[in-house]
């Protein structure tokens, strides 16, 4: 198989799936439902988008969060730890990884990169998640809405035509 057509065998799920629950947006990945439900079926163009966006996300809310972050040590910190990410992984990807470690073993926060002490972990982990959660279900409202406006859109096309 050419390596083009191969699907990227990571997932952004953290483990912490919500959509079962009935959640429009998983607490843990932030992916849309219906990506968590489809995810499998998703080509490798398909796979990157939602990677980009969730990437994205990160980047708005963690860069801020973590001025002091040397990007170069946090990028050794997760690869010491064996954490698989993208190539194209944002900034923020990476940032949200290091925390991550940091926020399940605070001892670790020295080592990471992060510019943060392990005080200060859990309240930024706390605000990271508040922030990302609201913009990411913010997201999905703004899809929702575009979808919903070209449904209309095209009833009214069809209802013109008869």
């Amino acid at each position: 198989m050419s390596s083009d057509r191969r699907i990227p065998s990571l997932t952004p799920c953290a483990g912490r799936c919500s959509t079962v629950f009935g959640d429009l947006v998983c607490r843990g990945c932030r992916r849309f439902n219906h990506e968590v439900i489809q995810w499998n079926t998703y080509n490798p163009e398909q796979r990157l988008a939602v990677w980009r966006r969730l990437d994205a996300q990160l980047d708005q809310i963690l860069v801020p969060l973590l001025p002091n972050a040397d990007l170069q040590h946090v990028e050794g910190f997760i690869h010491s730890r064996h954490i698989r990410i993208l190539d194209t992984a944002s900034r923020g990807r990476k940032l949200y990884h290091a925390l991550k470690l940091c926020e399940k073993n605070k001892q670790l926060a020295h080592d990471s990169g992060l510019g943060v002490t392990d005080k200060q972990v859990k309240p930024i982990w706390d605000e990271f998640e508040r922030r990302v959660l609201a913009l990411a279900k913010a997201s999905y409202e703004l899809a929702w809405l575009r979808a919903n406006g070209i449904s209309h859109n095209l009833m009214r096309l069809l209802e013109d035509d008869d």
